[in-house]
């Protein structure tokens, strides 16, 4: 379906619903949705509306955040500025990855045969984008990622359907996913839905909030259940709810979920 610009009266009847839940989990995509996009992926961080609508949040009563994303835990906690004492759950590598407080990074499957393969199409990829100027592979604890953000059409349309054909050849059990202007492929098959599921099961969350920007957040999205909310960033087809235009309104939208979460425990 296609969900325009909420109104008004609509995001706070659906925040007011979310104010009331016992124990509410906010999951929250972070580049697009948190953090604007940049040409230099690790340089970005979040916006000073957005930290401070998170930092409301994890204050609130029984009010559980967490970063779901596509990118490594480790990158994820860089670029989040996530230290070993904050109150935020990680679920990275699209939920392949998990980190929580007081446990820290949870153990990942550890297989020789998958990590061998990994390296070996990751230099194949390296190899063919070597020569087209903005196309550049970021490497993935479970895959790697070929960006195409500052590169021609041609050149982008070139590195896609070549790394595509290496792949569909030499690993087509892999999952291919696309994004804004990247395209990614992983030996492990988690999505974000997988990911929402696993932290509302642990943090026994009675309602779910889910914000996010791109293809991959669809997943997610379409997962949630009655009673829980999806916010999409930006335009274009959704699975969400609501939709806000930008960065700066979801920020809006969360710091007024925080305020009626506290007034309501007054």
């Amino acid at each position: 379906m296609s969900a325009s610009h909420a109104d008004t009266s609509r995001a706070g009847e659906e925040i007011d619903r979310l104010a009331a839940t016992p124990r509410l989990l906010v999951a929250l995509d972070f580049d697009g949705t948190l953090a604007p996009l940049l040409d230099e992926p690790m340089d970005a961080r979040m916006t000073d509306d957005a930290r401070e609508a998170v930092l409301a949040l994890t204050a609130a009563p029984e009010t559980i955040v967490a970063f779901v994303s596509g990118r490594s835990l480790h990158d994820l906690r860089v670029i989040g500025e996530h230290e070993d004492d904050s109150p935020i759950l990680l679920a990275g590598s699209h939920g392949a990855e998990f980190w929580s407080p007081g446990g820290g990074a949870a153990a990942t499957p550890d297989d020789a045969g998958d990590k061998e393969l990994r390296d070996r199409l990751r230099a194949e990829a390296e190899g063919i984008t070597a020569d087209l100027d903005g196309v550049w592979v970021e490497p993935k604890t479970f895959g790697f990622a070929v960006h195409s953000r500052l590169a021609t059409p041609g050149d982008a349309d070139r590195a896609r359907d070549t790394i595509d054909g290496m792949v569909v050849h030499e690993a087509p059990h892999w999952r291919r996913r696309t994004g804004h202007n990247i395209v990614e492929y992983a030996f492990r098959h988690e999505g974000k839905d997988t990911a929402v599921a696993a932290l509302r099961e642990r943090t026994g969350a009675t309602a779910v909030l889910f914000a996010g920007d791109d293809v991959t957040d669809e997943d997610a999205l379409r997962s949630l259940g009655e009673g829980d909310l999806g916010v999409h960033v930006g335009a274009g087809e959704t699975a969400a709810t609501i939709s806000v235009p930008d960065i700066p309104a979801l920020a809006r939208l969360l710091r007024g979920l925080a305020e009626r979460r506290v007034a309501g425990r007054e």
